[in-house]
């Protein structure tokens, strides 16, 4: 699993492009979204980088700020339906982390992008405590005690 800032299309092939190597075979999921009152013409080229570098993408909220979470993801997918079929959208940030993880298999890796090092995330002009890592690490020990991994 990796959780990385990657909040512009650039640095996320980056990331999914490194994800590969790890792989030994597997296949790279992406969790990732694009941040609200932001740069609205990246979206869809975020979109398209997902789509060019991950097997499997889950589009989702990341700092919506005042702007409707759903207008994001939609934008989102503009780049990403042209070149790519295995995608979905979860709008529950917590939901599409778990989401990942759980369709992962043993060669797979997770990419968690957009929010690093971050620790809270905004949505509607609501901000609560929110962070990547720590939220996978709790899905993890879940699926852990359940069995499910």
């Amino acid at each position: 699993m990796i959780v990385d800032f990657a909040h512009t299309p650039d640095a996320l092939a980056t990331v999914l492009r490194d994800a590969r190597a790890f792989a030994r075979g597997g296949r790279v999921i992406v969790v990732f979204g694009c941040g609200g009152d932001r740069d609205s013409l990246k979206r869809p080229l975020m979109g398209a980088a997902a789509g060019a570098h991950a097997d499997i993408a889950i589009i989702t909220s990341d700092n919506s700020r005042s702007e409707d979470p759903q207008a994001i993801a939609d934008a989102v997918e503009l780049g990403i339906r042209s070149s790519f079929a295995s995608y979905q959208i979860d709008l529950d940030r917590r939901r599409a982390i778990g989401l990942a993880l759980g369709l992962a298999e043993s060669e797979d890796v997770v990419v968690i992008a957009g929010k690093g090092h971050e620790t809270s995330q905004t949505s509607l002009g609501v901000t609560h405590e929110f962070n990547d890592g720590e939220v996978a690490e709790e899905i993890l020990r879940g699926m852990l005690l359940k069995g499910e991994i």
